[in-house]
């Protein structure tokens, strides 16, 4: 089956190509976000390949992946074909709504069906006429890889200033006072230089490192109040790493107190944090469960027989 789909969101759009399709991913002379082309970040397979707009007018399609509203124009335009119509198409909504009950931007058609990644997604968004269904994240495993040899906490947020309190970056000074923070991600190092705390150390690497130096800090934590499931918070229960989570949104499914910590207490949470890292096979311990956990929900086999499964269904309609 050849499958379109932008490269959008790196960790998951790896997980998703790792199934047995020929994925066709847009790519422009500026590789801007409708059109950056092969991930330099992540390993993909040889049967992701670039295509032009050109080309694509001239490709077989059998399936057009959507993940923003504006691709639903750009694939009819490049294909000359109505998308859901003449070429079948599924949309994947990886984000919360910005208030419960908000209809959604395809909730009119009934053609294109909606693909929440978590249950919390589907029960918050108004998915209104399109066909709701839920495939929920698959993690490429990293392996166990904790060592937990830094007495310090791992954060990984991209852009944290900007995103404000929806990723919890007002907390990331407060753990701070608990234990140095390692904070990974994009825009990093303006965000220490705006705290000015020399508990707060940036570190923007490229994905090939990130899991390995995240594995090396005692503790993961989890700041974000208001997202559908941080891939990050997968990766890093894969990684055997104890999880110190805001109870929010789908983190209530994903996470259990024997991960590390689940709260929406911050002094609870706090406290936790400064436990794990002062007791080092208590850490491990957790990140043992944590990793547990994550394998057997989240693993990359069943993401990929659910989305096979899907493709097939709206591939024969």
């Amino acid at each position: 089956m050849n499958v379109l789909l932008w490269h959008l969101h790196g960790s998951w759009t790896t997980a998703f190509v790792q199934g047995g399709h020929e994925y066709l991913v847009p790519v422009l002379a500026d590789r801007g976000s409708y059109g950056l082309g092969r991930a330099r970040s992540w390993q993909w397979p040889a049967s992701v390949r670039e295509v032009s707009p050109a080309e694509l007018r001239r490709a077989e399609v059998d399936v057009v992946v959507l993940q923003r509203p504006a691709e639903l124009e750009l694939a009819g335009r490049w294909l000359g074909r109505r998308v859901g119509r003449d070429v079948p198409a599924v949309y994947v909504e990886h984000n919360t709504p910005e208030c419960v009950g908000q209809r959604h931007e395809i909730g009119d058609r009934s053609d294109i069906p909606l693909v929440h990644v978590t249950p919390f997604n589907q029960l918050c968004w108004d998915s209104g006429r399109a066909r709701s269904v839920v495939v929920e994240h698959g993690i490429v495993d990293p392996g166990e890889r904790y060592t937990g040899e830094l007495a310090r906490t791992a954060v990984v947020v991209n852009d944290a200033g900007r995103r404000g309190r929806t990723v919890g970056a007002d907390l990331i000074p407060v753990f701070a006072q608990d234990a140095p923070v390692d904070l990974f991600g994009m825009g990093s190092a303006e965000f220490a230089k705006q705290h000015s705390s020399a508990a707060i150390e940036p570190h923007d690497l490229v994905q090939a490192q990130l899991h390995s130096e995240m594995a090396r800090r005692r503790v993961y934590l989890h700041t974000t109040r208001w997202t559908s499931l941080g891939l990050s918070l997968l990766e890093a229960m894969h990684l055997g790493m104890p999880v110190v989570v805001l109870a929010t949104t789908a983190a209530t499914e994903a996470v259990t107190a024997a991960c590390g910590a689940l709260s929406t207490d911050v002094d609870q949470l706090r406290g936790r944090v400064r436990e794990l890292i002062n007791e080092p096979e208590l850490a491990r311990l957790a990140g043992k469960t944590a990793r547990a956990a994550a394998v057997s929900r989240y693993g990359l086999d069943r993401f990929l027989d659910e989305w096979n499964d899907l493709l097939e269904q709206v591939a024969d309609v």
